[in-house]
């Protein structure tokens, strides 16, 4: 490709960020955590998967994937670690997606970190 080729240089930088990506993840990893914040909320590993109690009237696993390492700390603070930067991202979002925080009590699961606007509800007699 020539370098005044517009169309191969747009593709220059995405295969430079993907080998970058590589390489960290090969030398170093890459890590996502998470905080579970409720009264009666928790998780626990068990074998190949990962126990959730989100409020809910039952118990949800979620199967931790091949490649990717999760680690439960105090039951309520999760890190998601692997070499592969969209695998780790991915699995962090659906763990998240599993009861994503609430506006207006602030509950769920959240990145660490997360900002999250609180909502006000509603003004009752």
């Amino acid at each position: 490709a020539q370098p005044s080729d517009r169309s191969s240089s747009k593709f220059h930088g995405l295969a430079r960020s993907l080998v970058a990506n590589a390489v960290h993840g090969v030398s170093q990893g890459f890590t996502k955590e998470l905080d579970i914040v409720g009264i009666g909320y928790r998780a626990e590993v068990s074998a190949s998967q990962v126990v959730f109690h989100l409020g809910y009237s039952h118990p949800v696993p979620f199967a931790i994937p091949d490649g990717i390492q999760i680690a439960v700390d105090k039951q309520n603070h999760i890190t998601v670690a692997g070499i592969d930067r969209q695998r780790v991202g991915q699995v962090a979002a659906d763990i998240r997606a599993l009861r994503k925080p609430d506006p207006y009590k602030q509950k769920g699961i959240r990145y660490t970190g997360e900002v999250l606007k609180k909502k006000v509800g509603k003004t009752g007699a």
